[in-house]
């Protein structure tokens, strides 16, 4: 079958909405433990439970300091002998640190993998047809639970595909990447932008660790309770503050999506994510404000095809949906929403 092309980042949007998009995600930071101990210690760290997981299995959750804020979150993939691990690139040195320091008395070993593996994702409706079309496998024997995975061959060669809310992840040997890269643009996938697929992410609401959340974030002022966080495992760091936020308090902060007054040029429609949300009058940081008090800083900005300029941003929780607040210092006007964007 031969390769298709984008031209535009009009197709590259219509691809991950509607086909199915190919992301290069190799530079995420990537770490393998292995050991008798490696899932009770780790299970000990974060805050989801890990101790129920079987090969095949994963889970999402955070680490956090003891005061209950995030160092970083993670994927967390039960293989056989121990466990995969996932992350933003900006909290992979925490990650690290937190592993080396703890573990010590466990039953565990610390691999290295970020540059030892490259990671794909097929994002988009068409996902599971292109990994059966590229693995061999019938479309019904795919994972489809967020976080599942099972080994398999593209182009001859071992990878591992991962369920994920948006579709699937193929993880393989670094030196496999290109090969399987190919295969996988051979049955239909579309290699698209990282900055499109950021849109096709504000869109849905989810935050990212180092732009929407930072060491300053508990994990339910940014709705992560009900994905990252299990409220009946054992002790792990930082559980106290958020046991005691979910059962007796309120968050003082909430995340947000905001709908920019903005009208953008016509010609931005087709010029590259990146630069067009650049050339917008405001940028990420830029303080919200409603009246003449600061509520929270903008995080996450893109240029949506469907819905103008829109953010994500984590706002106190005076600022209520349907408000609106101005953002930077020319003062654009922004609509507080709920989250997803519809």
């Amino acid at each position: 079958m031969a390769t298709l092309q984008i031209d535009s980042p009009r197709e590259e949007y219509r691809a991950l909405r509607e086909g199915c998009g190919l992301v290069d995600r190799s530079e995420r930071g990537k770490l393998a433990l292995t050991g008798l101990g490696a899932v009770e210690f780790l299970n000990g760290q974060v805050t989801n439970e890990l101790i129920d997981l079987r090969p095949g299995a994963g889970r999402y959750a955070a680490f956090l300091t003891n005061k209950g804020k995030m160092l970083g979150d993670l994927r967390v993939l039960a293989v056989d002998g121990g466990l995969l691990l996932d992350t933003e690139r900006v909290a992979l040195q925490a990650l690290f640190d937190m592993i080396r320091r703890y573990s010590i008395g466990y039953d565990v070993e610390l691999h290295k993998r970020t540059l030892q593996r490259a990671l794909y994702s097929l994002i988009g409706p068409a996902a599971p047809v292109v990994a059966a079309r590229a693995s061999g496998l019938h479309g019904d024997t795919l994972p489809t639970d967020e976080h599942a995975h099972l080994a398999a061959t593209i182009a001859d060669r071992p990878v591992r595909l991962i369920a994920t809310a948006d579709g699937l992840n193929v993880l393989c040997d670094a030196a496999d990447g290109d090969a399987v890269a190919a295969a996988l643009r051979d049955a239909g996938a579309l290699p698209v932008s990282e900055a499109a697929a950021e849109i096709v992410r504000v869109e849905r609401g989810r935050p990212r660790y180092g732009v929407d959340l930072d060491a300053d974030t508990i994990p339910q002022e940014a709705g992560l309770n009900e994905r990252a966080v299990s409220f009946t495992k054992g002790c792990y760091v930082g559980q106290e503050t958020v046991a005691r936020l979910h059962y007796r308090g309120r968050p003082n902060r909430h995340l947000r999506g905001l709908r920019i007054a903005y009208a953008a040029p016509a010609a931005a429609a087709d010029a590259d994510h990146a630069a067009t949300a650049a050339a917008l009058p405001v940028a990420s940081g830029a303080e919200l404000r409603l009246g003449e008090r600061v509520v929270g800083r903008l995080g996450s900005l893109v240029l949506s095809p469907e819905f103008g300029p829109i953010g994500l941003a984590l706002v106190r929780r005076e600022a209520a949906p349907g408000d609106v607040l101005s953002v930077g210092d020319r003062g654009l006007d922004a609509e507080l929403l709920e989250l997803p964007f519809r």
